[in-house]
Parts: structure tokens; C-alpha cells; sequence
């Protein structure tokens, strides 16, 4: 109860702060900046085996996944309750999503103590390296409940705890190379915490917050020296900067990776100042942001004290969500520090707080949000263009970031298909060869 009033203050401190900044609607310019930011300019050259350019060749590019990450949690993978309903729900995160949130929160994923469900996150990373979908574990430390088996002493629960982190991050490697490494550290001895998790909570105290949050990265960062660890946190204000400020090596170094900010609107939708300012507030540091759990609902806004009921996906309220999700994305995808965006949940089926959460209906169908956010995604931001090559074997195009399909016909004759990255600061020049032979004898 009271962390749901505390984040009903702060997001009204917020949009106190944001209403001066309404006169100027930061979603000017967006378009702008999208252009700006999120594209690059490139060049095809065909040229035969000897390096000689081939003019008049058709040139087609196609992009075939984003540099930006757009993500949802993926709780409900192998869980459906029929095959049916489970290959919609796959079917439709893999036709919109290239990033997903795995679940390692360590009451449930060690039920029995020596025994983590491994071989589940496993299967689901296996699964999203199969599809190109990158994935990240979410959290290693955190506090917000007990596992049953957890003993009483706070050396020993320390212990285990870097023990635990040391072990999820070495095994996924390869699999899994980002981590929320630590959840929610600026309030976590708040008194729900200490209700429902009094043992971690206790080590967490006595070992000191700023202490025990470098201690996790430090192992994290020993066990894959290559992953992207990310401090996580539901508060977006002036603490959580105080905090960041002080996560710091010897040298002054930041010893995260990525700033993750919680957006859960379940009592009511951010307005565009206050999305603009949480981006500036903490795009000041110079590391990438990432919106790690976003929520916007298809149904009425409940305040967060109110107890979970039935709580319904209406038609007016999906009109509504589709409209706050083209909105607060293209927003999002223009801010230059913004690099990663994750929905939260994707289904509505046994959805957080069985709120109407989800970019599907319990049934996996489609809500117009996920249409409409598919439709920015993989067509407004999105490049496929066929180009000719013009005397000096150059055919110059302006793309999305992100990885790309080329493929190149002369004189009616298709050549293999190459891949390539569009990246932003790169020369991105990518040379075509084609068989001197097979041009002269067609």
C-alpha cells in the first residue's frame, strides 16, 4: 500500500513539473528527430570479381530487424493453456518484437532450494535466439519476496545470494547477455519489502544499500565481462539520480551499463512533459535509457490502492490505449538517449494485477495497440526500397538502423543475398560482388 502511494506522489510531482513544459509539446519536431536519430545514410556498390562497377543493377534493401529494441516481458511462453492460444501468443511476439524479458525472481524461479528452473529459461532463450529476439534476465537481486528456504542469517543469504547471480549470468551467457541486475534499490526497505521479504531485507540493510548494489554488479560484471547490466527502478525522480550518482567505481566510472526506468500507468497515462522530462532527467548521465516495464491499459484507471478485481478490456479503452501507444512510443523513439522499450504484459491473460494490460486479449487476439504499434514498427519506421546502381556501381539509400537483407539482379539474374548493419557513425558502405562470368554470359 505504501509504495502504491508513493508512486501516485510521485507521478504527480511530475506532472506538476511537466505542465509548464506543455506550452512547448515535445512532440514537435519528433518526426525530425526520428530522422535524425534512429537513421543513417548508406551505400550499395555493385561492382564485378575484378572491382569494376556494374551500372543499372537493381538493388533491393530490406531491413530485416531494428538497432532499437522493441520489447514486451515473455512470462507466458509455454504456458498458454492450450496449443492453440500458445502458438498465437508466439506467433504474434515474434511478428512485432525483437526483445524480451525473461523472469529470474528468485522466490519462484528457486522454489526448492539447489534447484532453479534452469531448463525453462533455457527453452524460452533457446527460443528467442531462434527468432533473433534479444533477450534480458529480470531481476538478479531484488528483495520483493523470501524464497520459502532462505535461512536466517544475512552472511549466508548474502552469499547466496552473489552465488545466485554468479550462476545465472555464467550459465546464460551467449544466450542471455543483459541483466536487470538489481530492482528497485532506492526504496528497498520501504515496509512492504520488509513485510514480505524480512530475511533479504535485513542483508540488504546491515550489508548498506550503495554497498550491496556495486557488490552485485561486480559479480555480475566478473561472470560475463561482455554483458549489459542495468540498474532498474519504478522511481523516476530526483532520488534516483541521487542514487545513480553514487554507483560508481574508484576511477568515477558508472558501474552500470543502461538506466532502467519502470513506467507502469495503470493510474492513469503520462502526458508527454513528463515523458520528455524523465528522458532529460536521466539522459544526462550519457548512458542509454531503457523503459524496462511499460504499461497502458484498455480498461478504466484504477488507483494502485485499490485491491486487484475483474478488471475488463472495454472497447472505448482500446480506442484509447491505441491512441497513448503511437503517441508515447514515437516519443520515445525520438529522445537520442532512448534505446530500448518494453511492454508490460503482453497478454491480457493473467496479466500483473489482472489488469487489461496487454497489446492481446486473453484469447491472444490482436488489440488495435498492437496493430497500430506493428504499423509504426514494421512499416512507418521500417526500410525495404529498390534502387538502381548508377554509373560508379553506387546505389546510395537513407534507412532505419538495425541489420538488412541486400539483394542484387542483373540483367533479370538474382545474385545470393548479403547481410549487412546500417549503424549510426558508421561509413556503412556495403560492396556487392557479382561473378564477372555469370554477368557476360547473361
Amino acid at each position: 500500500m505504501f509504495v502504491r502511494i508513493a508512486c501516485c506522489f510521485v507521478i504527480a510531482l511530475h506532472i506538476l513539473a511537466a505542465s509548464a513544459f506543455s506550452k512547448d509539446n515535445p512532440l514537435t519536431g519528433a518526426a525530425e528527430r526520428i530522422e535524425k536519430h534512429r537513421m543513417a545514410d548508406a551505400t550499395v556498390l555493385v561492382v564485378d570479381s575484378s572491382g569494376k562497377p556494374i551500372p543499372g543493377a537493381m538493388v533491393t534493401v530490406e531491413q530485416t530487424r531494428h538497432a532499437f529494441l522493441f520489447g514486451c516481458n515473455i512470462y507466458k511462453w509455454g504456458k498458454a493453456p492450450d496449443e492453440k492460444t500458445e502458438a498465437a501468443y508466439r506467433r504474434q511476439y515474434e511478428g512485432l518484437l525483437n526483445y524480451a524479458t525473461l523472469g529470474f525472481y528468485w522466490a519462484s524461479y528457486e522454489r526448492k532450494e539447489g534447484r532453479p528452473e534452469h531448463e525453462y529459461a533455457g527453452n524460452v532463450a533457446d527460443w528467442c535466439k531462434q527468432k533473433n529476439i534479444a533477450t534480458k534476465g529480470h531481476p538478479l537481486a531484488w528483495n520483493h519476496s523470501d524464497p520459502r528456504w532462505l535461512p536466517d542469517d544475512s552472511g549466508t543469504v548474502r552469499r547466496l545470494q552473489m552465488e545466485r547471480i554468479d550462476d545465472c549470468v555464467k550459465r546464460f551467457r551467449g544466450k542471455i547477455d543483459r541483466w536487470d541486475v538489481v530492482n528497485e534499490a532506492t526504496h528497498f526497505d520501504r515496509p512492504d519489502m520488509l513485510r514480505r521479504a524480512p530475511k533479504q531485507t535485513a542483508m540488504w540493510r546491515e550489508t548498506g544499500n550503495v554497498k550491496f548494489i556495486k557488490e552485485c554488479f561486480k559479480h555480475a560484471r566478473a561472470a560475463n565481462p561482455e554483458a549489459t547490466l542495468l540498474i532498474n527502478d519504478y522511481r523516476n525522480d530526483v532520488k534516483y539520480e541521487r542514487l545513480i550518482e553514487k554507483l560508481v567505481d574508484a576511477q568515477g566510472k558508472p558501474i552500470y551499463d543502461v538506466i532502467g526506468m519502470q513506467s507502469h500507468m495503470h493510474a492513469g497515462v503520462w502526458p508527454d512533459g513528463m515523458i520528455w522530462d524523465v528522458c532529460e532527467r536521466f539522459g544526462r548521465f550519457g548512458v542509454p535509457l531503457h523503459f524496462t516495464e511499460m504499461t497502458i491499459l484498455s480498461g478504466k484507471p484504477r488507483p494502485w490502492g485499490k485491491p486487484d478485481s475483474h478488471w475488463p478490456s472495454t472497447p472505448e479503452g482500446e480506442r484509447r490505449q491505441a491512441a497513448d501507444v503511437e503517441r508515447i512510443y514515437t516519443l520515445l523513439f525520438s529522445h537520442p538517449a532512448v534505446e530500448a522499450i518494453t511492454w508490460w504484459d503482453f497478454s491480457d491473460h493473467h496479466a500483473w494485477r489482472r489488469a487489461p494490460a496487454g497489446l492481446l486479449r486473453a484469447d491472444m487476439t490482436p488489440k488495435p495497440a498492437y496493430e497500430r504499434l506493428l504499423k509504426l514498427v514494421k512499416q512507418k519506421w521500417w526500410t525495404k526500397q529498390t534502387l538502381q546502381s548508377d554509373n560508379t556501381g553506387t546505389a546510395p539509400f537513407r534507412g532505419f538502423l538495425g541489420d538488412y537483407t541486400v539483394v542484387v539482379t542483373v540483367d533479370g539474374k538474382k545474385e545470393t543475398a548479403k547481410s549487412f548493419a546500417l549503424e549510426k557513425g558508421s561509413k556503412n558502405r556495403w560492396t556487392m560482388p557479382i561473378d564477372a562470368q555469370l554477368k557476360k554470359k547473361s
